[in-house]
């Protein structure tokens, strides 16, 4: 299987290759951390906010208006947008996330329990964050890649990295605040993260209510086309035609295990 580095990476044939592959109707994007502020206010036709937003909106005008938008820590709500991806510290007073008692959790301690489950990336390397469309090439390369799909089409992309290299795949689910179980991990730990899109992002970012989201550097979603370029080629491809739950299945089954 070919390797890939995040420089030798054909960013506008990734996306022309899942559009083909998968079908998607929400923008491929890529999202990117700055050490400093004026790198991010250097990119071309980056877009400032003149209101205050969540990451899930920054996001989604990138996944679906099609904009290149840059922040600092000032730009976000408050600190639980900002923690996540390394703009404001982790310190005692969000973890015990006191506003979130009598909202989403029932009891202090189980506030403080979400909070501490978060993957966030770790305070004082960054100032800023850029996402932009990732055929657009202007974060080239992007820290990780943002993919929402439906999850017919979210199977077949997993099936994809595992094609070659398998491993399993654990993922958990911490309940609002999710896009520390995909932007979040994926940066903290540069591994593919997939996410169920919390009230949060779908509230304020548009998430519609099918769609998943999967975190995943460059790489790996060069990797995972490579991988669903072969099934395709075995006939495992999207979409998924429903066979029929009453149908003789030996037929349908031949196709996929009949010996080559």
């Amino acid at each position: 299987m070919q390797q890939h580095s995040a420089d030798s990476i054909d960013l506008a044939g990734i996306v022309a290759d899942l559009n083909s592959l998968l079908r998607l109707k929400t923008n491929v994007i890529g999202m990117k951390l700055f050490a400093q502020a004026a790198e991010m206010e250097a990119i071309p036709k980056i877009r400032r906010p003149n209101a205050i937003h969540t990451t899930d909106q920054i996001v989604s005008m990138a996944a679906r208006l099609g904009w290149t938008v840059g922040i600092t820590a000032d730009d976000l709500v408050g600190s639980q947008c900002r923690a996540v991806i390394g703009l404001s510290p982790q310190d005692d007073k969000w973890l015990a996330g006191e506003n979130y008692v009598g909202v989403w959790h029932g009891t202090a301690e189980d506030a403080r329990k979400r909070q501490e489950a978060l993957d966030v990336v770790p305070f004082g390397q960054y100032q800023a964050l850029a996402v932009s469309p990732l055929a657009s090439g202007r974060l080239d390369p992007p820290d990780i890649c943002l993919v929402y799909a439906t999850p017919g089409q979210m199977i077949i992309l997993i099936n994809g990295l595992q094609y070659t290299g398998y491993k399993k795949f654990e993922w958990g689910v911490v309940g609002e605040t999710a896009c520390a179980d995909s932007w979040g991990r994926a940066l903290k730990t540069g591994e593919p993260s997939l996410s169920l899109p919390c009230y949060a992002e779908r509230r304020y970012g548009g998430v519609p209510d099918e769609e998943m989201l999967m975190a995943l550097k460059p790489a790996h979603l060069a990797k995972a086309i490579e991988g669903m370029k072969a099934l395709a080629k075995n006939g495992l491809r999207y979409p998924i035609p429903p066979y029929g739950i009453q149908s003789d299945v030996r037929a349908g089954m031949g196709v996929s295990y009949a010996k080559k």
